[in-house]
């Protein structure tokens, strides 16, 4: 006697996951680098040597400066995998999942439109001038692939500007992940307070002294 229950499917392997990709502006973070390094230097140079108030004023400034610089420099991030978009930017950290972007764009900044508001991705900065080193070397690409004799001979044309390709590749990624059950659900913010707490700290310190004095 056989049975009547059909062979149960033979499970097919989940797709395979990728490492987030990350968008971070090495511009930047040199400058936050050197920044903060010029201000410990300076700032140690007023602790360590000054007399009176000055120390105490110096380490307050510091508390409230160097936040400010990482956050503005080294601290903005764009990371997107197969279920969301986390963007973080100087005072906030924003998650987009996939199914929630309405419009991705790089204008005069790049920028996510998702739940009916806009969010700027600092981390990566629109170049103006790029825009237009990348339009001359295409159209001196052009010219030269249209006088040369043979198509093998033909000269690469240019790739679009970091920001531009960097955009295309978040649309792609929205586009494809849009459907996926994991890429479901709302925008969500949160506020950066280690970042907002040292900062706001430093000065009220700052402020508290310069009235005492």
């Amino acid at each position: 006697m056989t049975s009547s229950d059909s062979p149960e499917p033979t499970p097919t392997p989940d797709r395979p996951t990728y490492q987030d990709r990350a968008y971070r502006s090495m511009a930047g973070i040199v400058t936050g680098v050197l920044l903060i390094a010029l201000s410990l230097w300076l700032g140690g140079d007023a602790v360590f040597r000054g007399s009176g108030r000055t120390p105490w004023l110096t380490l307050a400034a510091l508390l409230a400066a160097l936040p400010l610089l990482a956050a503005f420099t080294i601290r903005p991030a764009v990371y997107a995998g197969e279920a969301r978009l986390r963007i973080r930017n100087p005072f906030r950290t924003i998650t987009v999942p996939w199914a929630a972007v309405e419009h991705l764009r790089a204008g005069y900044s790049t920028e996510v439109i998702a739940g009916g508001k806009r969010y700027q991705l600092w981390a990566i900065p629109v170049s103006l001038r790029a825009r237009k080193r990348v339009a001359r070397q295409t159209a001196r690409a052009a010219t030269a692939t249209a006088r040369q004799s043979s198509a093998l001979n033909a000269p690469e044309i240019p790739a679009r500007a970091w920001s531009d390709q960097a955009v295309d590749e978040l649309r792609d990624l929205a586009e494809t992940h849009a459907a996926d059950p994991a890429a479901q659900g709302e925008v969500t913010v949160r506020w950066a307070y280690e970042v907002l707490a040292p900062m706001a700290t430093g000065i009220v310190v700052l402020t508290v002294l310069l009235i005492l004095g």
